[in-house]
């Protein structure tokens, strides 16, 4: 897992290298995360990496009934990550990342529960990895690693470590 890890340390690296603009016009967190997507897609040769997909193979991505985690449509009933790394024919779904603005004062519960729904191994379309990412204009602000449906502490302290010694985010 550190592998793929290190590769959205890599885009994340090359993001804050080009997209400053963004933070500096206070550009909206959809346009940052298509941004994101962008970087990460260099990092991920051979798969597809995609904003906002809600389909698993020829499915929409439902959440079991009577989740507690809230939908991102308004029939209640989809869910979709901000960024997706996966291969969509097969389906197999590998990484989903939530992204936020630190200036987004909403709380960051819903991204936290949608990265719980995504990683759980009980679910049919479940991700093998799940990020949380809260960006400002220099750094992450706050990250968080989810496997299994969970936080992975070890994985979080690893991955928040590592952002803090290539200066992109301060250690936990």
């Amino acid at each position: 897992m550190q592998t793929e890890l290190n590769k959205v340390i890599a885009a994340l690296r090359d993001f804050y290298a080009h997209e400053g603009f963004l933070f500096e016009k206070d550009i909206g967190e959809r346009a940052i995360t298509h941004r994101f997507a962008v970087h990460l897609e260099k990092q991920f040769a051979g798969w597809s990496v995609d904003c906002n997909y809600d389909r698993l193979g020829e499915r929409t991505l439902h959440l079991p009934h009577g989740t507690i985690v809230s939908t991102d449509d308004h029939l209640d009933k989809s869910i979709y990550p901000d960024v997706v790394v996966h291969q969509r024919e097969i389906p197999n779904n590998l990484l989903s990342v939530e992204i936020r603005k630190a200036s987004n004062h909403t709380s960051v519960t819903h991204d936290q529960h949608k990265l719980r729904a995504l990683t759980d191994p009980h679910v049919w379309f479940a991700c093998w990895i799940g990020v949380l990412l809260v960006l400002d204009k220099h750094h992450v602000t706050m990250s968080e690693v989810y496997v299994g449906g969970l936080v992975d502490e070890p994985l979080s302290r690893w991955f928040a470590t590592r952002l803090a010694e290539l200066g992109l985010g301060a250690s936990r």
